[in-house]
């Protein structure tokens, strides 16, 4: 069910998300060309950390790792980045939004409980 191609479709859905809470959040720091710049350098960093660490032969990816990581380590980006645009998402008002985003994470991750195990055992 973890490699089901919906639940993939919605685990890039919630990526985006992830992505879109992060500039929506940057962009709203300040009226200013640096509230700009760090809109689209913050969700790049964080798409980047995401592609880059990746667990050897992970099922639910490409089955490749530019840096090969333990896959508690990559649980672990990944609950980061889902909470920081929970948290995003919620520090700019779109407080029902946060939560939805966050009740969708969590059914994603109960529904994923065998790629969670894989990863707890690399």
């Amino acid at each position: 069910m973890a490699n089901h191609p919906v639940n993939l479709a919605v685990r890039f859905i919630l990526e985006l998300v992830a992505l879109f809470a992060a500039a929506y959040w940057a962009y709203n720091l300040a009226n200013s060309t640096y509230s700009i710049i760090f809109s689209i350098l913050l969700p790049l960093m964080l798409a980047t950390i995401w592609g880059v660490f990746n667990v050897k032969n992970d099922p639910s990816r490409s089955g490749k790792a530019v840096i090969t990581i333990p896959g508690v380590v990559r649980l672990l980006i990944e609950l980061l980045i889902f909470g920081l645009a929970t948290w995003f998402l919620n520090n700019s008002g779109l407080k029902l939004f946060s939560w939805i985003f966050l009740s969708i994470i969590t059914i994603h991750y109960l529904i994923s409980f065998e790629r969670i195990k894989w990863l707890l055992r690399k």
